[in-house]
Order: C-alpha cells, then structure tokens, then sequence
C-alpha cells in the first residue's frame, strides 16, 4: 500500500524496464533527453494537485521532508501519522514503540531497550531506558556523524539508515534487524554494565548478560568476534559486513531461546497490507535468509487470525498492549465480524413512537440557521453542524418522512457543504499541500493549532469524517447534486482513506490506520514521548463508516467495503484497548483497571485517564468522546451490556457536578438507554441542551430504536 519507489504521476518517462529499449544501446541524444526531464522532475516534482480539486498552497505550518527522508521518497506522498513520525519530526530523536522493543535513534546511534511498565490510577506508561546502543566504532568519521534518514517504508516496517547501518524495523518482530552494508566496526554499548559475552555456534551466535538481568542474543550472518572493553562497551574485532539480529531472552528464556535460534536465519525488511474480500487484511512480508518467518501477535490478531496459522505460545513477550505471542509464517489472514453498514437503525423503530419523535424533528429542523452556521470558521465545528443535520434527514426517513422536514435538510446541506467543495466559503476552506501530499485548511496553512491542527495533520479523520458522512446522506437524498460534486468527495476520503493509491496518488494511502496496531491515529505532524496517540475511537469510527455510506450513496461497492472494513477494524480496537473491563483485564493492570472503565487518550507507549481538554475526573467528557456521534453503527461499538452497564456506573456521580455539561450527559443517557431505555428516555426529555452534534430527535431516536423499546 505504501510506496517504495515514487511514482511520476501522469508523467511518462523513458525506462530500460521497456523491453524494446533493453534490446539495444541507448543513443546518447536519447541518454540526454532522458537525463533532462529526469532532472526536471526531480527538481520540480509533478503538481499532484492537478489530479486534485484544491488549490495548491505552500503551507508554512508543516515542517520540511527532505531532512530526514531519502531523496527518492520525496515526490511521493509521505505517512503524516505512522509507527515511525517521531523519526522524521524536528532532531529525529524522539522514541517510537516499535513492538516488542522502544527505538531511539540519536549522535549517530540507534538505542533499543525491552521496556519495562509503570501503572498507577491515571497513567499505564512503557519506560524507555537504553538496554544496548548500537553504533559504528568509528564515530569521528564523516560517515558516521551523518543524520539517519528513512531509506524506505512500508504498511508495517521501515528502513532507517545511519552511515552504513540500515535498521530493518518491522512491526512484532522479536529481532531487532540491521544491515551492515560496508565492512565496518560495530560498537554495541550499554549503561546497564556488562556480566559476560558468551559466543557459540562458530561466533555467529553470541549471549550479552546485562547487570540489570536482562539477556540479550546476538546472530550474525557470518562469523563476528566481540570485545568486552572495561567502559561497558562491546566491539568487533576487526570488520563485519552481512547481517545482525539481537533479540532479548524473555521469561522462560531456554524454551525462548531455543525458538529465537530455529528462526534466527529468516528475517523481513518490509510488510504490505491488502484488504481481503472477507472483512479482514492479509499480511504479507519481503523476507530475506533462510526458514521460517518468526512474527509476534498481539491479543486482538490472535482474535481474528486464521486458525491454520502457527501459533508458539512459549514465545511470550510483554507489551503495553497485551502479550505479544509467536506466530509462523510469512503471511497473515485476519478476518473481523462484519459489520451492517446502515443508513437507519439496526433493529428498527415501532409506530407508536414515531409521533414523539416526529414533533422532536420539527423542533430541531427549525433551528437550522445557515447564516449562524456561516460564523463557524472552525473545520471540525462546522462539519459537525452539517453531520447534525444530515442526521435529521435519516431520522425524518426513518418515521415516515418526518411531516416534510427532509427538504429544508437537503438546503441546509446545500447550503452549508456547497461552499467548501468550490472554494468560495469565505473564513476557510480547503487546500492542497504538496511537501507530504495532503489537505490542510485555509486556516491551517499558516498555523499549527488552528483547526485542532489540521494543517499539520491532525485529527484529519475526524474532521472529514464529518464532512463526508453529512455529502453521503446529501448525495443519497439528491442524487443529482451528488454526481456533480463526486468528484469532490472522493477527494475528500482520499485524504484519510485513500484505497485505490494506483488510481489516486494524491494522498498517501490509509492516512490515519495503523495497520499493524488495528486503529487510527490521530496527532500528525507532532512528536511525542510516548508516539503517536488517539482520544476519540467514536469519531474514527464514524470517519470509516461515513465512508462505507458514501459507497452506498455512489453504488460504489469497493469503497463500501474499505469502509467497512476500517470500520470493523476500529470498533474490535475499541473493545479491546479503550473499553477497559473490570473481569478478566489482561491488559491493565489493577490500580488502572479500577479506576478507569474507558481510557481518555491511548498512546502507542502510555495510556492516559486525562483528556486533552478535561481532566480525568470529569468522566462524563470520556464517556462522550467515545460515543458522539450517535449513529446506527454506535450499537456495535457498545454491544456489550454488561460493560455498558458498568460505564454508567461509573461515570453516574461525575454527571452530579454542577458544572457537568448538558451535552456530555446526553451520551451517557444514551448507554442507558441500551439496557434501560425507561430511565434514559426521562433523563433525556429534562435536558437543557446537546453537543452541537447531537439533538433531542436524535438521542430519542437511538433510545427508542434499542430492541427493548419494541412492542
């Protein structure tokens, strides 16, 4: 899915990959024009903005590619929310969780440490201490003084190069892998102190015992002699270019270790990801060496993998994620529950409250004003109106056309989405920006924080989410208007979403989804301690299921089943690492797992209690950025009652505070509404207010369409 080598667009370009050119020598006329248009497109990579309908804008808020990627990777799409962003960010230095082990690249050395775990009632958090720096020997040389860069990336691995060092580092490989490409001296040091280093198999396998009491073991391609020096620090004797592999002893360290020797000689350098036809990914890895592939899984692939995989459960390591197990094999089937993608409730809603609602509908349709809307600058305020909005319309479908209320929708919609697909929304709008290949804002462009960050690349997914699930239900109900702004919608979920990278390559392709970890990530073009991070699994969600919508809208059959897909993928994440459940927790430890029923923002390394605008003990704000919007698909996100029950629970005295708000209150309503639809109906009726994605019609909606409030 993610490009090794750039494409060149619309552009044709002479190749010795043409079979009538590698039949006889070039001309040198044809070597010059050749090199000419060469050099003009690597100087002035193609305007992919042709392809797409925004204006091109020279943003000022994104920070410069070229420093830290190769220049081959340059003129195409770049990842603005990948397993390694913290490698490409400012001095490059910052860690990224690269599981089993956290990675450190800085002075010319890569660090890895097998991390251990701090956890308290409001933060689980991996510890990155150095446990072995691996550098050249030579470290005054001009080669080894340079800066890393990344060589190459893929779905689920990247290729770092320091001099002549290159890091294969590919998601749940036990081994940390590098090349040396020249014949240099390898320097392996640690702060931890060295017992002994012990050397087998014709010194092609060695053991490092560590005064901390961790064991680590090295394989090299060929025979390599190490050094222990008195400053702690582990030198070649001599030259060695070919491969290494270090990978620490976990518990149980001879059945591990034996397991870690058998599949020593095989190892990845890269990991593509395709969508299969049957709700679920297909892994496959480029592998180099020899025998089996040895892999890592964690809890969630191990729900979803396909039975006729290996599985070695005496390879056991600990991540913050749940015990990562060994697995066999150079590919992978991971298949989920299908999820229905709906335009209307599951179960359906009986007659007899149609009225009630139907009176709630005319009430919140009245209050569409496009002039107040018009005052929003803001992206993800504004798109939330309009998914509001569009939300009306599915329910006045839903109870027999509202009494008439779907048209007055439709010209809100018009109104409100029209200006932002042409460029003529005066506050803001949308650009293309060309260094790492995607949408920002007007706004945006010239800021980091302005639209939460979108014009460095934050949030991308949950701002278009909106804006695309609000064009689906337009284009649904005015088929007409949909297939003259096709074009642009597709541009739209392209940012974020963008499954067809051969036929669109504007956009790198399934900007926010993590691959290996089965979620989103929403933080962008900023570094983190603890990597890349995600508040609201709810809003993710929608962002896939809009697009599964916006298939169904277009008859497009592909689209809808990426969407779906995603979609699936993002609520079994949620289930799994958000929704923390108090019987039979084996990822969160004691003290978290009590206090904390749904995690407010998960980390690659830490999981937080806090919000990023509340703090921890306004439950009522966690509850609700894990359920707003309140859509069809909300009751599989939450389709374990008990859970929900103990969510309510949980969060019932925060709703007590004075300063509560009206509008988080609904959404915990609302999971009342799942097992107690009585209670939850009445506390909803007394509400003063909704968050400005929500209304009455549509908690009364969801509440009335649960299947206990049939009959």
């Amino acid at each position: 899915m993610t490009f090794h080598n750039p494409p060149f667009y619309n552009y044709k370009i002479l190749s010795t990959n043409n079979p009538s050119l590698a039949m006889e020598t070039p001309k040198p006329w044809l070597i010059s024009i050749f090199f000419f248009f060469f050099i003009i497109l690597t100087a002035f990579p193609p305007a992919v903005s042709g392809q797409f309908l925004f204006p091109q804008t020279t943003s000022t808020a994104v920070p410069d590619p070229a420093k830290f990627f190769s220049p081959t990777l340059l003129s195409s799409p770049l990842p603005t929310n990948s397993f390694f962003q913290n490698f490409v960010l400012n001095n490059g230095d910052k860690p990224e969780y690269i599981h089993p082990y956290i990675v450190r690249t800085a002075n010319s050395s890569l660090s890895v440490s097998y991390p251990s775990r701090i956890s308290n009632s409001s933060i689980t958090q991996l510890q990155f201490y150095p446990d072995l720096t691996i550098s050249a020997l030579d470290r005054t040389s001009p080669v080894s003084n340079t800066t890393h860069f990344i060589s190459s990336f893929s779905d689920l691995g990247v290729d770092l190069d320091i001099g002549d060092f290159r890091f294969h580092l590919v998601r749940g490989s036990p081994y940390l892998t590098f090349s040396v490409l020249k014949i240099s001296s390898v320097s392996i040091s640690t702060g931890n102190g060295v017992r002994s280093v012990d050397s087998y198999d014709d010194s092609t396998k060695h053991i490092i015992r560590l005064n901390n009491g961790r064991n680590w073991v090295l394989y090299s391609s060929s025979a390599i002699y190490l050094i222990k020096s008195k400053n702690n620090q582990i030198v070649t004797s001599g030259g060695f270019s070919g491969v290494i592999r270090i990978a620490v002893l976990p518990n149980s360290a001879m059945e591990s270790g034996n397991i870690l020797d058998r599949y020593s000689g095989c190892y990845p350098v890269s990991g593509y990801v395709k969508l299969s036809e049957n709700f679920g990914f297909k892994y496959k890895w480029q592998k180099k060496g020899s025998g089996g592939l040895l892999m890592l899984a964690h809890p969630l692939h191990r729900q979803i993998l396909s039975r006729n995989q290996t599985v070695l459960p005496n390879l056991r390591y600990g991540s913050i994620d749940g015990d990562l197990l060994g697995v066999v094999g150079d590919s992978w089937d991971l298949n989920f529950n299908p999820v229905p993608i709906t335009w209307h409730s599951i179960n359906g809603i009986d007659k007899k409250f149609f009225p009630e609602i139907v009176a709630a509908l005319k009430r919140d349709v009245a209050t569409l004003n496009v002039t107040e809307l018009s005052s929003t600058a803001s992206s993800y305020f504004y798109a939330k109106l309009l998914a509001r909005a569009a939300r009306l319309a599915l329910i006045a479908e839903e109870v027999d056309n509202g009494a008439g209320v779907i048209p007055a929708v439709v010209r809100f919609l018009k109104n409100g989405i029209q200006p932002w697909l042409i460029g003529k929304f005066p506050k803001n709008g949308f650009l293309y920006e060309r260094k790492w290949a995607g949408l920002v804002t007007k706004n945006g462009a010239t800021s980091t924080t302005e639209d939460f960050g979108f014009g460095i690349y934050n949030d991308h997914h949950f701002h278009l989410g909106y804006f695309v699930y609000s064009i689906a239900v337009l284009a649904k109900l005015d088929p007409n208007w949909g297939k003259q702004f096709k074009p642009q919608a597709y541009a739209l979920v392209y940012d974020y979403m963008n499954f067809r990278p051969k036929k669109s390559q504007f956009s790198i392709p399934f900007r926010n989804f993590d691959f290996w970890k089965l979620h989103s990530w929403a933080a962008g073009l900023t570094e983190f301690p603890d990597g890349r991070n995600q508040e609201s699994t709810s809003e993710a969600v929608n962002a896939y299921y809009a697009a599964a919508l916006m298939g169904l809208a277009y008859d497009d059959e592909s689209l809808t089943a990426a969407g779906s897909t995603l979609t699936a993928a993002e609520i079994a994440a949620t289930q799994t690492w958000w929704h923390v459940k108090s019987e039979k927790n084996w990822i969160y430890d004691k003290g978290f797992e009590e206090e904390n029923r749904v995690v407010g923002i998960l980390w690659s390394a830490a999981r937080e209690s806090r919000l990023w605008f509340a703090p921890a003990e306004w439950r009522e704000c966690r509850v609700g950025i894990q359920v707003l919007p309140v859509l069809p698909v909300s009751e599989r996100v939450f389709s374990d009652k008990g859970f929900v029950k103990e969510v309510v629970e949980w969060v019932s005295r925060a709703l007590e505070r004075e300063d509560a708000g009206e509008g988080w209150k609904g959404f915990a309503y609302a999971l009342e509404g799942i097992y107690d639809k009585k209670s939850a109906i009445e506390k909803v009726k007394k509400l003063k207010k909704h968050d400005d994605g929500n209304s009455l019609s549509n908690l009364l909606w969801w509440i009335y369409s649960r299947p206990e409030g049939r009959g």
